[in-house]
């Protein structure tokens, strides 16, 4: 009798530690679990956090870039009026006031600092570079031959843009700019825009001096007859 009391009672106790080591088992399987499922949504949320900040950051670019397109405006206009025609037929005080207006806005315009860096890879860079030399190329003869200039401007300014162009496209050119980063891309074209502008300011401006002159002489003739 005695000997079956012991046997139920180990027999009672291998089966309570063996319910203990499941429970315990069971519980850190549960723990596991949990602490896995609790980390996967900190890691969504993070990842949710910086895909919100990727936005702001790229507005915030978008936002400077923008500056920068406004700052290279402004300068532009406030060179513009002061090389206008309308400039050169004032009284010398009137003329020597508005400048003065003129040198005060640039001064203040210049005083505000934008750049946004475009982060290149080496081949980017060396595009970059090219297409610049073969602006510049350009820009350094416009005084010898303002006509062939322009239209050379015109066919490098074709190969940036995807609407039909007026005319030829420098295909060279074109397949430099395609290797420039998409930013520095924009910027190319920009410079190449305000470049025709001028070159069409200044057209209009020699026009204009060409027609005045040529109104003197018919004046003048008429007076002698």
């Amino acid at each position: 009798m005695a000997q079956a009391k012991i046997s139920a009672k180990a027999s009672e106790g291998a089966q309570q530690q063996h319910q203990q080591q499941q429970q315990q088992s069971g519980g850190q399987l549960r723990g596991r679990f949990y602490r896995s499922t609790s980390m996967a949504d900190r890691s969504s949320r993070l990842l949710e956090n910086l895909d919100q900040l990727e936005l702001r950051v790229e507005a915030f670019r978008d936002a400077a870039s923008a500056m920068e397109q406004e700052k290279e405006t402004l300068l532009e206009m406030i060179h513009n009026i002061q090389n206008s025609q309308d400039m050169r037929h004032i009284s010398e005080g009137e003329r020597e006031e508005l400048n003065l207006t003129a040198n005060r806005l640039m001064g203040r315009t210049l005083t505000v600092e934008v750049s946004v860096e475009t982060i290149r890879n080496a081949q980017q860079q060396e595009s970059l570079l090219h297409a610049t030399k073969m602006i510049d190329e350009i820009v350094n003869k416009l005084l010898d031959d303002l006509e062939d200039a322009k239209i050379r401007l015109m066919s490098l300014y074709g190969a940036c843009t995807s609407d039909v162009p007026a005319g030829p496209i420098d295909q060279k050119f074109q397949s430099v700019v395609i290797g420039c980063a998409i930013e520095d891309q924009k910027k190319i074209k920009r410079r190449l825009e305000t470049l025709l502008r001028n070159l069409e300011n200044s057209e209009k401006s020699i026009t204009l001096l060409e027609h005045q002159k040529s109104s003197v002489r018919q004046s003048c003739n008429s007076k002698h007859d």
